[in-house]
Parts: structure tokens; sequence; C-alpha cells
């Protein structure tokens, strides 16, 4: 089995998520597949994909729930979800080929496709779903978080982001040092009320997760007699008029 690393750095590369703001485009989604089919590893299969049963991989999926609070009106959150880089991972330690490993340097947990034999092993470990097996392939696919295009010094800074995070366009990905309490994302993090998925897993996902924001019942409209009734100048005259036909 795969050993996590014995002495890791402190810095902690991952996301942070807002459910507030995340509108469920799946602009995230759609840039993440483009940007690993044509980087980093190999590519991510399709089959019959305008079909009647399409079948592929992905790295990252979001999910729409309707949350109805007891003491709030209804709302629609969309959850977002990929790989969380956890620093116990699961995934890591019951590889039995060393494919699954944790990088020292970052804490970026990556899958070595060379050496990965498609057991499914790390897809059972991990709690929160976030590995696939590519149909064509037959290994074990998972976010990056792009470690392709991060440390890339021949692309614009402005791009060395995960892909997700460059494409949202409700910037609701957020990615840096979650290791460095003065980091923007740790700041953050502090700021919102950051939170792990599932700690009860005892995992430890770097990659947080910010809390919807309360959300109000509205503005209060009259009823449609409501209106009628104190109706005034040119639209009161039209309501007169058409009472008496």
């Amino acid at each position: 089995m795969t050993s996590l690393p014995e002495n890791p750095s402190k810095t902690k590369l991952g996301l942070v998520i807002d459910l507030d703001t995340c509108v469920g485009c799946h602009a995230c989604v759609v840039n993440c597949k483009e940007w690993n089919t044509g980087g980093y590893g190999s590519p991510l299969s399709d089959l019959d994909a305008y079909g009647a049963n399409p079948v592929g991989s992905w790295l990252n999926r979001i999910h729409t729930f309707e949350v109805s609070p007891d003491n709030a009106p209804a709302s629609i959150v969309h959850f977002p979800k990929s790989c969380l880089h956890c620093e116990n991972a699961p995934c890591v330690t019951v590889c039995p080929t060393g494919a699954s490993y944790k990088r020292a340097e970052d804490g970026i947990v990556l899958v070595d496709e060379d050496m990965c034999i498609g057991c499914g092993l790390c897809a059972w470990a991990c709690p929160y779903g976030a590995r696939e097996m590519d149909p064509v392939e037959q290994v074990m696919k998972k976010c990056t978080l792009c470690v392709d295009r991060i440390y890339n010094d021949n692309i614009p800074e402005e791009d060395r982001v995960p892909a997700c995070v460059r494409t949202c366009p409700a910037e609701a990905r957020h990615f840096g040092d979650l290791g460095d309490p003065n980091s923007k994302v740790s700041e953050l993090v502090a700021e919102r009320g950051g939170f792990d998925l599932m700690p009860e897993q005892g995992t430890k996902p770097v990659n947080k997760y910010l809390p919807p924001r309360p959300k109000t019942s509205g503005t209060q409209y009259p009823a449609e007699n409501e209106i009628a009734d104190h109706a005034d100048g040119f639209l009161g005259w039209v309501d007169k008029m058409l009472e008496r036909l």
C-alpha cells in the first residue's frame, strides 16, 4: 500500500468554493474537461456522447439541491464537487501500486496513470465519490488542480490557476494556499465561516466550502385587487372606464 508524505510541506494548495454565488452554469465542468483532455494525462473519454446512453469521465461535477429551511424561504443550492486533496487521503493509503499519491511539496493528490491497474480501490475508499474510472483507458481519473497549468511559466500569470477557477463567471471558485493563514483564500474562509465537507470522515480535506448567505423573504407585492382599489391617475381613469362596460 502507498504511504502519505512523512514530512509534508506547509503549503496546501486547494480550492475555496462559494455556494452563495455559484449559479450552476457548469462552465467550470466544461472548461475542466477541455483543459484536461488536451493537457496532462490521457484524454477524458466520451462514449455515445449524443446517443441514448452517454458515458464519460469528468473531474468536476455539479449537484443541485432544493433547500427548505424552517425559518427561511426555499432556495436552490448548486454544489460543485471534485477531489478535495485531503491531508489524510484514504485513496492514497489504499492504493496497492503507488499510482495514487500525495505530493509533499504542495499537497496535491495525483494518479500516475502508467502505474494504475484500474482496480477501483481508491474510488471505494474516497467518501466523496470524487474519482471516476475512465471507460476507455480503464484507469482512475481525478482533479489534478491543473498541476500542468498552475506552474506553467509559458502562460500569462493570470492563467496560472485551475481551469475551473479561471472560467467561473460568478467568481465562485478561488485557488490558493490554504496552509498560509494570511493567504486570500484562508482569509476568505475565516471571514465567511468556511467548512470542511463531511468532517466526521477524518480525511481533513484541503478544499473548503463557503455557506450560502441567509435568504430573506423578499419584497411583498400587493394582491391584484388591492392594486385596482388604489389605482389613481391615468390607470385609475382606465379602470373606471372599464367598469362601465
